[in-house]
């Protein structure tokens, strides 16, 4: 298959030009979508939606308490699933929970969900990769400046743009409690990265990550180009979509308000993985879902 989208096979970066819709369903068909047209031409320029009050003070109240008790459960858990801080052994994520939590199951499923995904790529969909993300206050750390896409298609086989994430407030975001940061219009532009991909990187990079971090003169460039930095705050139970190109990060969390939030990753059944780009071997299935790819789709 072409590479498209090459990256991490140069020795300085290169700003390519998109090669993907952004919204994968005909425009004409906007009047069927589970979203107003305005909150499509949103995404469509932006790259990101966020929807308010999504969900219920009682269905956040359930996955609260859901993400606390797994996260209980695993602090003696020695597994690559949980992924400890770098410096210490607070949990910084759990993968692969909507397999291996039924609860988390559910929401994965949830139909709200799905026909919102669904429309904005295309097709019936499937989870390529979920976790829980905890940052707690005072020692929660930051997430470098990153686009999903360039590690999903370098290091995971994804061969074109159109995967959407999903994250899951379940803390109130404010400005200043390490939320995330989206640097709108950045989706159009794909920034080929430099550095060899080793084997077996995601049990650094699932910490700290160092390839695929886009240079700092291409972000000043994507920021100048989409005029600034996003930053949506607002209550627990808010979602916020963004496409799988879309530049985002976010800062350590230095006040007393924890940040968490549930996060998955929907990708077309049309979008397959094959092998990785990188041209080494497959990252586990926790974190890249081949063998459940098919048993994941949705009308």
């Amino acid at each position: 298959m072409k590479d498209l989208y090459p990256s991490r096979k140069k020795n300085k970066p290169e700003i390519l030009e998109r090669q993907d819709p952004v919204i994968h369903t005909d425009r004409s068909k906007d009047h069927e979508a589970p979203i107003s047209k305005d909150k499509l031409n949103f995404y469509e320029k932006n790259g990101f939606l966020q929807i308010e009050n999504f969900f219920s003070e009682q269905e956040v109240s359930q996955m609260q308490k859901g993400i606390f008790e797994l996260q209980d459960d695993s602090r003696d858990t020695f597994s690559d699933k949980v992924v400890r801080e770098p410096q210490s052994d607070e949990i910084r994520s759990i993968f692969h929970v909507h397999e291996d939590d039924n609860y988390f199951k559910d929401v994965a499923n949830d139909q709200r969900i799905l026909d919102i995904v669904n429309h904005l790529l295309g097709s019936d969909v499937y989870i390529h990769q979920s976790r829980i993300n905890y940052k707690p206050g005072f020692t929660g750390k930051e997430f470098d400046w990153h686009s999903d896409f360039e590690t999903w298609h370098v290091e995971d086989g994804m061969p074109r743009m159109r995967a959407v994430s999903l994250s899951i407030a379940l803390s109130d975001n404010y400005t200043f409690n390490g939320p995330l940061m989206l640097i709108p219009g950045s989706q159009n532009y794909y920034v080929s990265c430099i550095g060899e991909t080793p084997d077996d990187n995601y049990k650094e990079s699932l910490q700290k990550q160092k390839l695929g971090v886009p240079d700092h003169d291409s972000l000043r460039w994507l920021a100048e180009k989409g005029e600034g930095i996003s930053v949506p705050t607002g209550k627990a139970g808010s979602i916020t979509l963004f496409e799988s190109n879309t530049m985002h990060g976010s800062n350590g969390n230095i006040t007393p308000y924890s940040r968490n939030n549930l996060f998955m990753v929907y990708n077309s059944v049309e979008n397959q993985l094959v092998k990785p780009f990188s041209g080494g071997k497959e990252r586990p299935e926790f974190i890249a879902v081949r063998e459940g790819a098919k048993s994941f789709s949705h009308s």
